[in-house]
């Protein structure tokens, strides 16, 4: 008999479904920070062009993800609705993340756009079902933050491998740096997905007689009030953290002037959130998921804006900057996903059908449209301040790009706030939720 109380999932199948998330968050930095500076250096693509293109492909996803989505929902197979879209993934992937990290000599935009959407797509036939995944793995509300907590947790651990490794072995160039992190993510992710696939059970579905086409399904899920304030409270967000991200080298070398302490300082943001996350659970437990968050926000807003005051040599206090603002990215990472795993039980409960597909594919595509708007509003604006990489740049220039890395993400995260204060899920109604669920499964 095990010992695992109800409603709680035991270790052994927590860890192999989150074992993925370590490998494919070796590409995260790349895709971030070393993927425009490649492109837009050795490859010799302009800045704000390779800006412009990111941002294209990732609006490709608002008809890719919610198809893959929708398709993950749909249809049964013997070996589960999850895992056929995570098989065909690894051969897409494989050739976009080829094609994008180890280009020919002379590869320009198109090719950039090619090898980006492939990859993209890989990265959702994975990313969708697997997010699904695990919010149908319990229905308890704080057994759900769990789930996500080990997953994101072992994305931050694959952040920081993708920072430290670089450091330790001496690469500063982006080109080694992709080839070294591309090369352990294709290695490492098949033996984990194929982990995933072997140990964790699917949930089987409430079944549905009539499932809602695409169009329908997404009008239905728009529905939802709900949803619609966390997805947009999301977006937001990911542009908040998504521009700091993308400017982070720039910002260590031509204001801080500090470009080989930036492993270090990238080292104490990711490992501080590693760190923060059981403390943000705790605090979830008394006050709410997204009281919580709200709270990790306004700490991230308060420590991010410092940044305007940094000069030349003031890496000591961008590092304690950096140690503050790690602390709220725990919080970011794993409250809203697990709020999202509520939203969809309300959803179900109206219409009747398991969706989480369709809803993380609506996550997932914001979530991406965050990260491309980020990248092509910082190098588009920078562009028109007059910065230009590998050169002396004007005090104006610095200036901008100080103001882009932190004042306004702080605007942005306050927007997010206001979204999410009086979220209308906490765990009293998603306990009512649950329990009207139950009711109707006894009665099938």
């Amino acid at each position: 008999m095990s010992g695992t109380p109800p409603g709680v999932l035991p270790l052994g199948r927590l860890l192999a479904y989150a074992a993925p998330a370590l490998p494919l968050a070796l590409l995260g930095l790349p895709l971030n920070v070393h993927l425009p500076n490649f492109w837009a250096g050795p490859m010799g693509v302009r800045l704000g062009l390779v800006g412009l293109v990111l941002t294209l492909v990732r609006l490709m996803d608002v008809v890719v993800d919610p198809a893959i989505g929708r398709i993950s929902d749909r249809y049964r197979t013997r070996i589960g609705r999850r895992r056929p879209p995570i098989l065909l993934a690894v051969p897409v992937g494989i050739a976009g993340g080829t094609a994008l990290f180890f280009p020919p000599a002379g590869a320009g935009a198109v090719w950039l756009a090619g090898s980006y959407a492939l990859l993209t797509i890989g990265w959702s036939l994975i990313a969708l079902p697997w997010q699904a995944w695990g919010a149908e793995l319990s229905e308890d509300y704080a057994e759900r933050t769990r789930i996500v907590s080990v997953r994101e947790s072992f994305t931050l651990l694959g952040i920081i491998a993708s920072a430290v490794l670089p450091f330790a072995l001496h690469l500063t160039d982006p080109a080694s740096v992709l080839h070294l992190l591309a090369l352990l993510c294709f290695g490492l992710t098949l033996p984990a997905l194929a982990l995933l696939l072997l140990v964790v059970p699917e949930t089987k579905p409430i079944d549905h007689p009539e499932p809602a086409g695409l169009a329908l399904a997404l009008r239905t899920a728009w529905d939802n009030m709900a949803f619609r304030r966390l997805l947009a409270a999301w977006t937001l967000n990911g542009i908040a953290n998504g521009m700091p991200a993308t400017l982070f080298l720039l910002l260590c070398r031509y204001v801080l002037q500090a470009e080989a302490q930036s492993g270090l300082l990238l080292l104490a943001f990711f490992l501080t959130g590693i760190l923060s996350v059981p403390g943000w659970n705790w605090l979830a437990g008394r006050i709410g998921k997204h009281r919580t968050w709200c709270w990790a926000m306004i700490w991230t807003c308060a420590a991010f804006l410092p940044v305007l005051l940094l000069g030349p040599g003031d890496w000591k206090a961008f590092l304690l900057i950096c140690l503050a603002t790690g602390a709220g990215l725990g919080a970011d990472l794993v409250l809203p996903p697990a709020m999202q795993a509520d939203v969809v039980d309300l959803d179900t409960l109206r219409h009747g059908e398991a969706r989480a597909g369709l809803f993380f594919a609506a996550w997932t595509m914001a979530q991406k449209a965050g990260t491309a708007l980020s990248a092509g509003l910082a190098f588009g604006l920078l562009d028109l301040a007059g910065f230009v990489p590998d050169a002396v740049n004007t005090g104006s220039a610095l200036t901008a790009l100080a103001v882009l890395y932190c004042l306004v993400p702080v605007l942005l995260k306050l927007c997010a706030i206001a979204l999410v204060w009086n979220f209308p899920i906490d765990r009293a109604e998603q306990g009512r939720i649950r329990a009207a669920l139950d009711a109707i499964r006894a009665q099938n």
